[in-house]
């Protein structure tokens, strides 16, 4: 908690064309049921949101698959199964302040690409 408030006093005093609270917002899908609902719509309420947010979704087996690459040593939710519990619960989260769902599971380049088109 002391984390988001010092995020939102540090960032929203400051000019930033984009700011990212995903980890907040999103990170509540961690939570058990049904707190993960609770726990969003209170971050939701206190950091910045926009019109225009984005979810990067990438399915299980390709998140598991990056997670394999770029670490040495799994955390505790990045099992196949937690994954999946995670990635239905974030993305039922998502549906409720309409989130762009974009399908994550492309190269950067392409993910990019479409973020682009819906920016201009």
């Amino acid at each position: 908690m002391l984390d988001v408030i010092r995020s939102i006093l540090l960032y929203s005093r400051q000019k930033y064309d984009y700011i990212v609270f995903v980890r907040y917002l999103m990170g509540t899908a961690y939570l058990p049921s049904p707190a993960h609902r609770i726990a969003y719509h209170f971050f939701a309420s206190i950091v910045p949101t926009s019109d225009l947010m984005f979810f990067l979704d990438v399915e299980p087996k390709e998140a598991f698959r990056r997670i394999q690459l770029t670490r040495e040593k799994l955390e505790m939710f990045e099992s196949h199964e937690e994954l999946e519990q995670i990635r239905e619960k974030a993305l039922s989260l998502a549906l409720i302040d309409n989130w762009t769902v974009l399908d994550a599971n492309q190269s950067i380049t392409e993910v990019q690409a479409q973020i682009r088109r819906f920016m201009h």
